[in-house]
């Protein structure tokens, strides 16, 4: 009957969980698009041989050397980014990130498509545009408001917001060029970020200044991330500022949007492209058959439940790793990672070696006594070891949002459940000094709910309320205050 209780839980938290995501993606296609990227290509005329003079060049027009090849540096461009979206724009050097970011802040004209900016955007692309060292650091405020298109009356409003942030109140009457590279970009950054914009560009700027400050820059975009009216784009290589602050994110290769969608698949797909050891000139046509984070080396890699995606807290929770690797003689094994989707965070990994090579299927089972009811995922990645250097590894695939295992506990005992771990795996014990017990009226009245779903069930046999019953449940006796 607990098991039949539970499984009812798990359908209705299911469905709740369905229904709140819904109600998401409702509020996901209400917020405007401040931000429309449509087919956009650019490309540039790189010189191959130099004219000295107007016959050489008509020579070479005789002959029909252009004296150039074209470059195309971005092809077909296409993405919509929406009023309050933290947007990551990640790739390789050369992949077109930067001119991609110029061209939406207006310094590149595209040669073809079009970009629609709803609101003022305030692009942060290079540290110290629009600075003058002989103008001092108050001018200089002032100077680079104007260039980013606001009025005096504005750079007044923001004036003492971006002095506090840049902490450079002192030195505002001195010239640019007496400060420390330190301080410059201090007062570049507080300037871009400040400013009173509605869409911030930022271009590989997250690590400026010392601890402190980037301590306060931390704090910052962790606040901008909560206000719906704020609009952040942000191109990086670090894979944990994705993570970390992006909600959407598109990975860029050769010009081209390879990934868009899931931030953790944009930056897992980001380690697997940086990883490769072919020419990064050579572009593998049978790549774009696989699903994000599979090759032609891994082309099968996922999770699935075994049984049933509900799980009590006193049993397992089985699933299945199905995997496809053929290059026999290379050691590998499998990483897993067990994420808690409600309230955040890795709360398991592990990793262990395969030895069968081909498609196979890995058969697992994780207990779940430690944790509280909610929402988790496994993922799992393959790695390979060099045959000389076991310590050598190299990461060659992972699994998707679509290829991971999405699983609930849902426990009439786990309903508290604002904490991971349970009460019944780790509790605080009382050693001395004040008196203190541990207050168990949550445990009570689960156990009155517990014996009240029996009773109407007509189940055979009792189950003790209040206060014995829930020590009896703990084992500790008819209490009802327990010593921790």
């Amino acid at each position: 009957m607990a098991e039949n209780a539970a499984g009812e839980n798990a359908v209705k938290e299911a469905v709740a969980q369905e229904a709140a995501q819904n109600a998401k993606q409702v509020i996901d296609a209400d917020r405007p698009v401040v931000l429309a990227v449509d087919h956009v290509a650019k490309s540039f005329r790189l010189p191959t041989e130099q004219a000295t003079g107007l016959k050489m060049a008509f020579l070479n027009w005789t002959r029909g050397v252009k004296g150039y090849t074209e470059q195309e540096v971005l092809t077909d461009i296409s993405f919509e980014v929406k009023q309050g979206d933290f947007f990551g724009i990640v790739g390789r050097n050369g992949s077109g990130k930067s001119t991609l970011l110029k061209i939406i802040s207006g310094i590149y004209v595209p040669e073809k498509g079009t970009v629609k900016t709803v609101g003022k955007l305030v692009p942060f692309i290079e540290l110290g545009v629009g600075f003058n060292p002989e103008l001092t650091g108050r001018e200089n405020v002032y100077l680079n408001g104007a260039l980013l298109g606001f009025s005096r009356d504005e750079i007044d409003a923001m004036y003492d917001d971006i002095v506090d942030f840049a902490e450079l109140g002192e030195f505002m009457d001195q010239k640019l060029k007496n400060y420390s590279s330190g301080m410059q970009v201090r007062l570049a950054f507080s300037v871009a970020i400040k400013a009173q914009g509605d869409i911030l560009v930022l271009d590989e700027v997250l690590a400026v200044g010392d601890e402190a400050f980037q301590r306060k820059c931390d704090n910052f975009f962790t606040e901008i991330k909560q206000d719906p009216t704020k609009t952040v784009i942000l191109v990086t290589h670090s894979m944990e500022s994705v993570k970390k602050y992006c909600n959407k994110a598109i990975l860029i290769k050769d010009g081209e949007i390879i990934v868009s969608g899931n931030k953790d698949d944009v930056a897992d797909r980001y380690t697997i492209e940086n990883l490769k050891t072919k020419d990064a000139t050579e572009h593998n046509e049978e790549e774009d058959e696989y699903p994000t984070g599979l090759s032609a080396r891994v082309p099968v890699l996922n999770v699935r439940p075994a049984g049933s995606p509900a799980s009590l807290i006193d049993g397992d929770f089985a699933f299945d790793a199905e995997y496809e690797f053929n290059e026999e003689g290379t050691p590998f094994y499998m990483a897993l990672a067990m994420h808690d989707m409600q309230r955040g965070g890795v709360c398991f990994g592990d990793s262990f070696d395969l030895y069968e090579y081909g498609r196979h299927k890995v058969h697992l089972a994780v207990p779940m006594k430690l944790f509280n009811n909610g929402k988790f995922r496994i993922t799992v990645s393959l790695h390979t070891r060099d045959r000389h250097d076991p310590l050598k590894v190299e990461m060659v695939a992972f699994s998707n949002e679509e290829n991971s295992c999405d699983f609930v506990v849902s426990d009439p005992k786990g309903k508290d459940n604002f904490a991971l771990i349970n009460k019944w795996s780790m509790d605080y014990r009382w050693i001395g000094g004040a008196k203190a017990t541990a207050d168990r009226l949550m445990e009570e009245e689960l156990a009155k709910q517990a014996a009240a779903g029996l009773a109407a069930a007509g189940s055979v046999g009792t189950v003790a309320a209040g206060p014995a019953g829930s020590a009896a449940e703990d084992g500790q006796g008819a209490q009802n205050e327990s010593v921790l």
